[in-house]
């Protein structure tokens, strides 16, 4: 017995032949002398997802993310407070700026790190980039979801009271189909700009340039006795 795809026989054959295939043989005339037998691959039985288990596989993805990105954020607002509010500050007056920073970082960083991957100098260089832009881009989540919780808390100066609304909300949108990915873009445009201006306003020579220069103290004028 043969397993074939295509089976096409042009001698002669002094037996039966028996073959597992999914289309019918080639066999010239008088070339097998006995039976000719061909036996169709079983197929595979088709698993119909009911629309009460997808349902249920969405749920549990939804209470999973719910869980995961409520402890990130969780985490994150009770150790660090004061970098929250830093960052988070930078989205209040101009959000926008923030915005047009995120969107020509994303689209600069790509073409940076590829250059840098095409020389050899740079390779080690553009591993270390890649993993700090990644690690950017997963932080954007919490500090967005504590913007978002405190344009709603306005009264309510509890970091972790603001990260939970802010999260709930932002899991939520991420959620929904369409959505999530507008819902994804602007939260990675908006994080990662606003970590960025902090960054840049953390600079190590920020204050040495924005530091006002002293005027020279002028000796006081000497006592002349006569």
């Amino acid at each position: 017995m043969l397993s074939v795809g295509t089976l096409r026989i042009a001698g002669s054959v002094g037996g039966d032949v028996t073959y597992v295939s999914d289309t019918e043989a080639s066999i010239a005339d008088d070339a097998v002398a006995g039976s000719v037998q061909r036996i169709s691959q079983p197929q595979s039985p088709k698993v119909e997802v009911s629309p009460w288990g997808m349902f249920a596989g969405w749920l549990l993805g939804l209470v999973y993310a719910l869980v995961a990105l409520s402890l990130v954020t969780l985490f994150t607002a009770l150790l660090f407070p004061r970098l929250l509010r830093r960052v988070t500050d930078h989205l209040r007056p101009s959000p926008w700026k923030a915005l047009l920073v995120g969107l020509v970082a994303s689209i600069a960083a790509p073409l940076v790190l590829l250059l840098l991957f095409t020389t050899i100098v740079g390779a080690p260089l553009a591993l270390a980039v890649t993993t700090t832009w990644f690690l950017l881009t997963l932080a954007s989540f919490p500090f967005v979801a504590h913007y978002l919780g405190a344009l709603i808390l306005r009264g309510d100066r509890r970091p972790v009271s603001r990260s939970l609304l802010g999260g709930v909300i932002l899991i939520a949108a991420l959620q929904i189909p369409w959505l999530n990915i507008v819902a994804w873009v602007l939260m990675v445009f908006f994080g990662l700009g606003a970590q960025l201006l902090e960054i840049h306003r953390q600079r190590p020579w920020h204050d040495t340039e924005t530091a006002p220069t002293r005027p020279a103290q002028e000796a006081p004028p000497a006592n002349i006795t006569h």
